[in-house]
């Protein structure tokens, strides 16, 4: 049997402003001065944000935006697709701005510490090729999150980066 290979995804692109605009535009969404906020915020975060992180990185920015803006943003925004949810449990979501450009990349959350690991794999999608294909399914998306304990957690007992 093949080792399974597995590669954490790709690292976040950084586009413009004017490209989010122009996105926006191309899906025939209006281009808000908030909702092109909230994406750059998204796109250069080297993490999964929740709504509150994004409204505070708006904030601390200068921005003057309300959280009830932020949280209808990131609804439009995750319902045309441009962000993904992830639900962590214990009433927490974030969202991945990595799922348009990744669509097939799973995520490892830590219940500890709610750090979250992107990865892909030839052998899920390939796995998933085959289900679909037995149970006459033309499959369009999967959502793939695997919970346990971080590494750090497994080695010391408790999580530096601890969320709460």
């Amino acid at each position: 049997m093949a080792t399974p290979s597995f590669r954490t995804a790709a690292s976040r692109l950084r586009p413009s402003a004017a490209t989010l605009r122009l996105s926006l535009r191309s899906e025939g969404l209006r281009a808000t001065p908030q909702r092109v906020s909230v994406l750059e915020v998204l796109a250069a975060a080297s993490d999964h944000l929740s709504a509150d992180d994004v409204w505070f990185a708006l904030r601390s920015g200068g921005a003057s935006v309300s959280r009830a803006t932020v949280y209808r943003t990131l609804a439009l925004l995750t319902e045309s697709g441009y962000v993904r949810g992830v639900d962590l449990g214990q009433d927490q979501k974030c969202y991945d701005s990595n799922y348009a450009d990744h669509p097939q990349h799973g995520h490892l959350i830590c219940e500890e510490c709610a750090k979250i690991v992107e990865f892909e794999s030839d052998q899920i999608q390939k796995l998933e090729s085959e289900i679909g294909r037995q149970l006459g399914f033309q499959i369009k998306t999967q959502r793939l999150q695997i919970t346990g304990s971080c590494q750090e957690f497994r080695k010391l007992g408790v999580c530096t980066k601890k969320r709460g």
